[in-house]
């Protein structure tokens, strides 16, 4: 009515109110009143946005890759933005220009822009490994002065979803990643025999040391078997030649006492031949006769029967004849032993 017209906005929304050119209301979460035909209110979103993007660059070995990925930010100095975007409202409320949507686009294009300078420096296959990398270098760029706080923008975050190269190359990449991934299974294969070698080489050395463990121990024995027997046969040894000198010493004495023996039998029968020689020097000279009469008192019955029997044999020519019968023979024997009893 008139030309007054009521203007409210939320809270995530900066209102600026010119009249004649000049700002004489401006913030956010506003409520008033405003005479139209002399004013004009420029309205910035404040909230964050999220905006989806896809580029196809080239990496710097020229291979084609698509990076798909998100920006999300927000505006922090809404006078700059509407400095250099029209925000103008339209008496409707719809905006006067074409600038704010556009916005995104030259958010995305400054993404672009640092995107390009990143890929172009990197292969292809380091690109596909290094998206964090990728990701922490175009956050720096935006962040710089000349990024997106030329426009009066703040980057809430900044994401890669996909790295893509075309499907000629991502299938070489694939058949190169599957040589790869056999490669290492042959390798898994190959270290899996190996390792089954090294246990059973590992086995046959534990059996073949257990054997020459053994081998070692049944030696020990036989040599503490031995060891057992030699010293049995020293002991033996000694036994025997102990027991030889005792056999010598015993054939020492023996000899000894042999020897004296025959000393004193030596000395015997020269004390025996000395009294014989003395005796026969005294008979020397008595005639043989008068030595057997004088003996023939002390003589044996028998011997006196043998001197007489000898007696008639050194006069037998003298005798013409003698008869000696059994009975004869019996009585002189008989009374010589007669005799010799009395």
């Amino acid at each position: 009515m008139f030309g007054l017209r009521y203007a409210k906005t939320t809270p995530s929304t900066y209102v600026i109110q010119y009249r004649n050119g000049q700002p004489v209301r401006e913030g956010t979460g506003l409520a008033f009143f405003y005479f139209a035909p002399s004013a004009s209110l420029v309205s910035v979103p404040l909230e964050s946005v999220d905006v989806p993007f896809m580029f196809n660059e080239v990496s710097s070995d020229f291979q084609d890759v698509t990076v798909q990925g998100q920006i999300t930010y927000r505006v922090v100095n809404p006078k700059l933005l509407a400095s250099l975007m029209n925000f103008t409202l339209k008496a409707s409320g719809e905006y006067l220009s074409e600038d704010p949507p556009k916005l995104p686009q030259r958010v995305v294009n400054a993404v672009q822009v640092q995107l390009r300078s990143v890929l172009s420096g990197q292969t292809l296959q380091e690109l596909l490994r290094g998206s964090e990398r990728i990701v922490q270098t175009v956050r720096e760029g935006l962040r710089k002065p000349e990024g997106l706080a030329s426009l009066g923008l703040e980057l809430v975050n900044l994401s890669i979803l996909a790295v893509r190269p075309n499907p000629e190359t991502s299938r070489a990449l694939e058949a190169t990643v599957r040589e790869q991934i056999l490669k290492q299974a042959d390798d898994a294969t190959y270290l899996r025999r190996n390792s089954a070698i090294e246990q059973e080489r590992s086995i046959k050395e534990n059996e073949l040391n257990t054997e020459i463990a053994v081998e070692t121990k049944k030696r020990q024995i036989r040599e503490t078997q031995l060891e057992a027997e030699r010293a049995a046969l020293e002991k033996r040894q000694d036994i025997q030649r102990q027991d030889m000198t005792g056999r010598i010493e015993l054939e020492d004495r023996n000899k000894a006492l042999t020897s004296l023996r025959a000393e004193n039998a030596q000395k015997e029968a020269d004390a025996k031949a000395y009294a014989v020689a003395a005796v026969m020097k005294a008979v020397q000279g008595i005639d043989p006769k008068v030595l057997q009469a004088l003996t023939v008192g002390q003589a044996d019955p028998g011997a006196l029967i043998a001197m007489a029997f000898q007696g008639l044999a050194e006069n037998a020519e003298r005798i013409g004849e003698l008869n000696i019968t059994p009975d004869l023979l019996q009585q002189l024997t008989s009374k010589g032993r007669t005799q010799a009893k009395g």
